[in-house]
C-alpha cells in the first residue's frame, strides 16, 4: 500500500522525495526517551527522484545524482514536508540540498 501512495507522488525536476531515517525511542539501557529529546535524524531513504534539472542551453534535463533507495545525509533544517496516504511523513529535497550519499 505505502508504494502505490508513493508512486502517485513524481517529484518535479531536481527535487527528491526522501524518507528521514526514525529516531532512537530508547536509549540502550532501556529507558523510553520522550519525543521532545529525541534527536533529530539526519539520514534517510530517497523514494523517489524527479527527472533532474534542465540545461539552459541544451534544455536537456541533468541526470540527478542519486536514485531510489540511495541513504542520503541530509541538512538539520529544510526541506519540505508531505503527508502520504500511508501516514508517514516525507521530505521533498532540492538535489543541491542533499549532503552526501552513503553506504
Amino acid at each position: 500500500m505505502a508504494a502505490h501512495a508513493i508512486k502517485k507522488i513524481m517529484p518535479m525536476l531536481d527535487r527528491i522525495l526522501v524518507q528521514r531515517a526514525e529516531s532512537m525511542t530508547t536509549t540502550k539501557g532501556g529507558i523510553v526517551l520522550p519525543e521532545k529529546s529525541q534527536a533529530k535524524m539526519m539520514q534517510g531513504t530517497v523514494v523517489a527522484v524527479g527527472p533532474g534539472a534542465r540545461n539552459n542551453q541544451t534544455g536537456a534535463h541533468i541526470v540527478p545524482s542519486v536514485k531510489e533507495g540511495d541513504r542520503v545525509l541530509l541538512p538539520e533544517y529544510g526541506g519540505t514536508k508531505v503527508q502520504m496516504e500511508d501516514k508517514k511523513e516525507y521530505l521533498l529535497f532540492r538535489e543541491s540540498d542533499i549532503l552526501a550519499k552513503y553506504e
